[in-house]
């Protein structure tokens, strides 16, 4: 890599290792998930595409996958940090396992998979805003994952709460694409930005769409007011691989991403594609 070349991080894929970890999803029912991912079959498709390093986001409460991806990281130099997993509702276990994960310089945040908790106020609870505390002091972030309304309301809620702790929204919060939709994730969406502590992912995009139909011109008025809402040195690009698999491949998703992009200058296609994950993941 060129000392001048800017750094193009893919923030956002996961790797599924069934031999190692029980994953309650993905199950049969997605044919085109139920297998093992390993990085081998991601480093390829990376050289292609001209991106320098990711970041493997956890798929399992459970510290066993923390521990895998950690392995994976530590093992392929083009890992540049991991999102895992610690219990949230055991502040006291919390603690101790952050403290073990100190010498561990690619565990660079956590995240939980509040959407498929049945209670959508999940996060609220004062054993887990208590685990969000220590991450806040430690230095880590936070992957939301929000697909309810409810939940984007509850980021607003957390970064007042913590403005010490970096938070994420996933997926910019699975906007309603397939049915063209802006609103009330337009709304919402622009209140948690007004929080300088709140960043945003342009991932997991495609399959909010249509699965067959999907292009740039789809994504552009969602990634539109993402950019009037954070800007781009607040919003990172993530494959979403392998679930980006259930509507398209690794190919389509960056091509189309950098369709959508094609309009903002120079500068801020850097932001996006690099140089926000990089700040915000802290990754060396």
């Amino acid at each position: 890599m060129s000392e001048n070349k800017p750094r193009v991080i893919d923030a956002h894929q996961h790797f599924y290792n069934f031999d190692r970890v029980p994953y309650y999803w993905p199950t049969p029912n997605e044919p085109e998930l139920f297998r093992n991912f390993h990085p081998e079959e991601l480093e390829p498709m990376l050289r292609e595409h001209g991106i320098d390093q990711t970041v493997i986001v956890q798929a399992d409460h459970s510290d066993n996958e923390t521990d895998y991806l950690l392995e994976v990281a530590e093992s392929n130099a083009w890992v540049a940090g991991i999102v895992g997993w610690i219990d949230l509702l055991d502040p006291e276990a919390s603690a101790a396992r952050l403290a073990a994960l100190r010498n561990r310089p690619k565990f660079k945040g956590i995240r939980h998979l509040i959407h498929d908790e049945s209670d959508p106020d999940w996060i609220l609870q004062p054993a887990v805003l208590e685990s969000l505390s220590l991450l806040a002091d430690h230095g880590y972030t936070y992957d939301v994952v929000a697909v309810l309304p409810r939940h984007l309301e509850h980021v607003s809620t957390l970064a007042e709460r913590f403005p010490k702790l970096r938070l994420v929204i996933d997926h910019l919060a699975k906007p309603q694409i397939r049915e063209r939709h802006l609103e009330p994730w337009a709304t919402l969406l622009r209140e948690t930005a007004q929080y300088p502590n709140v960043y945003a992912k342009l991932s997991g995009l495609n399959t909010a769409a249509d699965p067959h139909t999907w292009s740039a011109e789809d994504l552009k008025p969602y990634i539109e007011h993402a950019m009037i809402c954070f800007g781009a040195d607040r919003l990172m690009f993530g494959s979403d691989w392998p679930v980006a698999n259930l509507a398209g491949d690794y190919a389509k998703v960056w091509k189309e991403t950098n369709r959508a992009l094609a309009g903002y200058s120079e500068a801020e296609r850097r932001a996006i594609l690099g140089e926000t994950a990089i700040r915000f993941y802290q990754l060396s």
